[in-house]
Parts: structure tokens; C-alpha cells; sequence
């Protein structure tokens, strides 16, 4: 239950989060922004990084999750990378240039070869794309690849991917850890094994081969998984020797791990920690603006939330302000819909639903609801999100919605959802490649529903002609516009109550130099070094 001294204390948050805004949080600089000169880094050592959650999956292609992200994306290169502002840069390709109106032309880099020691080259780059667009496979991440009609290898390094469409966010989605290039040697091993009835992934995700600055080492499910130095690879090594991502659910125990040096990164700090952490003489908090989303989404196949006044009255009783500087001490902005400032196609100018009780209880009447209902909401045990149920479960009484919380495991919550078995749930979208296609196609297209994005089954012919119009167009002001469009009847049809916008908050050893956290919540970590 919301207790009474929680909701007390997240009062006085509110009343004092002018004051709370106007205080810092840590220095200007830090020993790993700076090169302090009483910090010494050298090549080598043990990285350690304290995660809340375990990766779900180590094949490229098998998940849509940041935790299984944040250790694939160092044992695999896509073809491009997208730095912090959202700009493209070559990885495995060199050079990329539209040839025709639905052909991209991609060269790709000669003397790079797979932690297997077998060669990348054109004809891996296409069997890849073909791995990831087989219904066999039923890659969750398809969808960032669906326009893709054909992969042709040109010649050894040069390949050519024709669309369906023109679509112009197809060197970012390209950029995605979802784009990562596995190994041909790999790739046709997995086949083999599902030909003798093992699961897509089942040999990738053992002993994932990548090209990436890390090799796979060891994944002990629950408890770590370790990645050593590429000590072979085509660009800038790696300076640690090795990295673990230790699977630590519980906050405080993350905290401890960072406070004793069993720690030297810790994932997901809550806003109470921040100023123990920042206390600590060994350690700062690194503060990030990301391109994520967090959301509670309703699942529209089940009743009473297949009725829209019903979604729009649990909109308008939650009061979003006192998530953000109660439940996070102000590290968030608020959400009108699902796109973040920084994602091409936000618009200021479209109106959010508004906190408002009276009118959600006349909705509610309308809707037959008069005396509320009862139903349930699911979370992960991600902290923040089990804070926000009881925030949610308390807020809903007001309006005569009895809401009872199930906290369950990440593997299981992820498949449970895609399948539609929740009522209310509380999940995150992270929009990767900062376009407005990725921040929408998948949460919400009718296509998508399921594993692939769209978790609470919304289905509306007229959104699916703007999304699908949208990321055909090749006029960005017309995209924008489309976009504006589809955002207004998001607002209208409340699939989901979006909240906030949240920081990245990380706890970080003085022993650190050299890292950062990516607005899309990845961890970067190839120039990080050890004191």
C-alpha cells in the first residue's frame, strides 16, 4: 500500500521541489571529465558494473530490452553509429549514400574479422538482414527492418538494401543494437539447430561472436555476465581487460557495491541515493537526458479499458507532477505523449490530457463505472516502478478503481505482456534512434502488437495511415506535421498514460575516466579506464 508517511513525504517533495531545483547535485566536473591530475588511469583491470536486472538475451536480434542492449552492443558493431546529438558515423560501414529513391548504397570496411576469426564481408552483412526479416526467427526488432525488401551484395564490400517505401530513418534504425552484425559461422549454426528443433537464438545467445571491442566470455544467468578485451579489433581497443555486469536487484545493495569499490558504475540510482552517493569522496552521479519514455499502458482487448473514457479518466486522475517531484525528486519532465523533446517530430503545441478528479469521475459514470472496478497493475521489481504502482493504486481509489500490485520477474513480465495477459501495466520505451518513426511505429502501429512494441494491442486505421504515410515521406516538415497529427489522437485515444521523461541517473567510482551514458541509456564504455 501507498503508506501515509510516503505520501506525506512526497508533499513535502512537492512543496519543497522549487528549493530542491535550485540546489546542484554534484560538482560542475568530475575526476572522469576532467583528467584530475591526482587521478592516475591506466590500461587494464576488471570493470564492474552493478545492473539491476540480467540480460534476456545475448543474440542481436532476439531482444528488444536495455539490459540485454548494454552488453550486446559491446560484442557487436552495427553498420553505423549515432553519437549523443543524434549524428551518424561509420562502424562497419564507411560510406552510405542513396543510389535511387528506395536503394541505399552501404561500402563497408575491408581487414575486419569476427571474434571466430572468420571475415566480414558484404555476404554476412545480408545474411544478417535475412535473419532478422525471417518469420522463422521471429526476431522481436524486425520491425526496424520491415521496409527492407531486398539485401543484394554488390560486391565483397559493398552491399545495397532496397525498400518498400522511401524511407529516410533507415541509416539510424541501422544504427540500432538491433542492426548488430553477428557472424556468418554463427548464424549458420542457429539454423542448424532449429532445424533440429532448438529455439531461434539458441546457439547465438550460448556463445555470442561478434566483431565488437568486447569478446564474450562467461553469463551465469541471475548472478554476472563478462566480456574480455577484443584484442584483435579493427578500431580503438578497449583499455580494460575485462568487463562483468553484476545482476544486483536490490538499490541499496547497488549503492553499497559502489561505496565499498565492489562497484565501479551502478545502473539505475534512485533520487533518494543521489545525495548519499554525491556525499561519498569516491564517487559522483552522472546525470543524462535520455530519449526514453515511461509509461503505464492499459491493455485495450480486455474490458472496462476497450472503452476510451475509461483510459481517459485514469489519465486525468494520475497527477503526474507529483510522480516527477515526489516519487523522482524532479529528475524527469513531464510527458504529453510519447515522444521526448529531443526526438525529431516532438511538438510543443500538442495538449496533454489534464490532472483532473471530478471530471474523470463523470467520465467513469459515463462509462458505466460510476462505483469504479477493480483490476490489476503489473510491474517489474525495478524500484521506481514498484513506487509509481503504489503511487497509482493510491491515486485510483479517489476516483473508486481498486487497484492490486503484481511485482514480477523481467523475462517473464516482458513475455506475459506480449502475450496480453495484464490489465495495467508500467513499462519504458527508450525512442534509440531519436526519430519519431522508432518513438511510434512500434509502441503503437497495429502491426506491432505484441512482443514488437505495441504491448497495449491499440488498433486505429486512422494512426496506422499517418504512421505508415510519416515514415514514407522524405519531406521533413511533412513528417513533422504527420507526426503532429499522430501524437493529437495518441493524446485523444489514451493507450496509455504517459508520464515523464526521465534522467539517467548512474553512480560512478572516482576510479573512472573516460565514461558516458548515451541518451539512449547505453552504457559506453570502449575508452573507460580504471584509476
Amino acid at each position: 500500500m501507498f503508506s501515509k508517511n510516503k505520501f506525506f513525504m512526497l508533499v513535502l517533495a512537492l512543496m519543497l521541489s522549487a528549493v530542491l531545483a535550485a540546489c546542484g547535485t554534484q560538482d560542475d566536473a568530475n575526476p572522469a571529465e576532467t583528467g584530475d591530475a591526482d587521478v592516475e588511469a591506466t590500461a587494464g583491470g576488471d570493470l564492474i558494473i552493478a545492473v539491476p536486472s540480467d540480460a534476456v538475451s545475448l543474440d542481436p536480434h532476439g531482444s528488444n530490452d536495455v539490459p540485454s542492449s548494454n552488453v550486446s552492443t559491446n560484442i557487436y558493431d552495427s553498420l553505423l553509429y549515432q553519437d549523443a546529438d543524434g549524428e551518424l558515423h561509420a562502424a562497419l560501414a564507411t560510406e552510405w549514400e542513396l543510389v535511387e529513391d528506395t536503394v541505399w548504397e552501404f561500402q563497408l570496411r575491408d581487414g575486419v574479422t569476427f571474434h571466430d576469426g572468420s571475415a566480414f564481408n558484404a555476404e554476412v552483412v545480408k545474411a544478417n538482414f535475412d535473419r532478422v526479416l525471417d518469420p522463422d526467427v521471429a526476431s522481436p526488432r524486425s520491425f526496424l527492418f520491415d521496409m527492407i525488401t531486398e539485401v543484394t551484395v554488390v560486391d565483397e564490400f559493398t552491399v545495397q538494401f532496397t525498400t518498400e517505401f522511401p524511407f529516410a530513418p533507415l541509416p539510424s534504425h541501422l544504427a540500432h543494437t538491433g542492426g548488430g552484425i553477428i557472424s556468418l559461422d554463427s548464424i549458420e549454426a542457429d539454423y542448424a539447430a532449429m532445424a533440429d528443433g532448438k529455439d531461434p537464438g539458441s546457439v547465438i545467445n550460448e556463445s555470442p561472436v561478434g566483431t565488437g571491442p568486447f569478446v564474450f566470455d562467461d553469463w551465469v544467468p541471475g548472478q554476472y555476465v563478462k566480456l574480455a578485451k577484443n584484442d584483435n579489433y579493427w578500431g580503438e581497443p578497449a583499455k580494460v581487460d575485462t568487463v562483468t555486469f553484476n545482476v544486483v536487484p536490490e538499490d541499496l545493495t547497488r549503492v553499497a557495491e559502489l561505496e565499498t569499490g565492489n562497484a565501479h558504475i551502478i545502473e539505475q540510482v534512485r533520487s533518494t541515493d543521489v545525495s548519499r552517493i554525491d556525499a561519498n569522496a569516491d564517487s559522483f552521479v552522472e546525470l543524462t537526458d535520455s530519449l526514453s519514455l515511461a509509461y503505464i499502458g492499459f491493455n485495450l482487448d480486455k474490458e472496462p479499458f476497450n472503452d476510451v473514457r475509461v483510459r481517459q479518466a485514469i489519465s486525468m486522475a494520475i497527477d503526474k507532477d507529483m510522480i516527477i517531484n515526489g516519487l523522482l525528486d524532479g529528475y524527469g519532465t513531464p510527458a504529453v505523449g510519447p515522444l521526448a523533446p529531443n526526438v525529431f517530430g516532438f511538438n510543443e503545441n500538442v495538449s496533454p490530457i489534464e490532472y483532473n478528479i471530478e471530471k474523470a469521475k463523470e467520465l467513469l459514470a459515463d462509462a458505466g463505472y460510476e462505483d469504479g472496478f477493480e483490476t490489476t497493475i503489473w510491474t517489474n521489481d525495478n524500484p521506481a516502478r514498484m513506487d509509481t504502482a503504489e503511487f497509482v493504486q493510491d491515486q485510483l481509489k479517489d476516483i473508486g478503481i481498486d487497484v492490486s500490485i503484481e511485482v514480477i520477474e523481467w523475462g517473464t513480465y516482458l513475455a506475459s505482456t506480449a502475450n496480453g495477459e495484464h490489465d495495467m501495466f508500467i513499462l519504458g520505451w527508450v525512442t534509440v534512434t531519436a526519430d519519431a518513426d522508432y518513438g511510434m511505429y512500434a509502441l503503437f502501429h497495429s502491426n506491432n502488437q505484441g512482443e514488437a512494441g505495441n504491448r497495449t494491442f491499440l488498433a486505429n486505421n486512422e494512426l496506422d495511415e499517418l504512421l505508415d504515410a510519416a515514415r514514407q515521406e522524405g519531406d521533413p516538415d511533412v513528417r513533422f506535421d504527420l507526426y503532429t497529427q499522430a501524437q493529437e489522437i495518441l493524446v485523444e485515444e489514451a493507450p496509455m498514460l504517459y508520464t515523464h521523461h526521465q534522467q539517467y541517473i548512474v553512480g560512478v567510482s572516482n576510479d573512472i575516466q573516460g565514461f558516458w551514458q548515451h541518451p539512449n541509456g547505453l552504457f559506453q564504455l570502449q575508452n573507460v579506464t580504471l584509476k
